[in-house]
């Protein structure tokens, strides 16, 4: 089985809220929450992925981010690697162009929400800082 590489991205507002988007019901892990992102190509770097899939799923236009953590699992039909960025500078001011539903809530808040276990870490980092 191959590992897919995952560009995510946390984008945080001025109130220290972080954004998150609900999985299509068709798509592996449908109708979770989830931080945004998408696949990483074969030609892309991860930035130049982030900043595709952002501006696909949400109509930003990605500007700056920093490395926040990398991690990897396996969900028995699928593995995946989680190359997860901090979104430092963003133009636009992001809605679901794909129909996904999105909310901006501060990370404790999320703790009850479902979501793909991969993403599980990112929240506990989220909480941690």
């Amino acid at each position: 089985m191959a590992l897919v590489t995952v560009a995510v991205g946390i984008l945080i507002d001025d109130a220290g809220r972080v954004l998150v988007t609900r999985r299509a019901p068709h798509a592996h892990q449908g109708g979770l929450w989830e931080f945004p992102g998408g696949k990483v190509e074969t030609h892309e770097s991860i930035f130049k992925a982030l900043a595709r899939e952002l501006r696909e799923e949400l109509g930003v236009l990605v500007e700056a981010s920093e490395p926040l953590m990398v991690l990897e699992h396996d969900y028995g039909d699928k593995q995946v690697r989680l190359d997860v960025h901090r979104v430092t500078r963003w133009w636009g001011e992001p809605r679901g162009l794909e129909g996904q539903p999105l909310a901006w809530q501060q990370p404790e808040q999320l703790q009850d929400w479902a979501f793909p276990a991969a993403n599980r870490p990112i929240l506990e980092r989220l909480l941690s800082d």
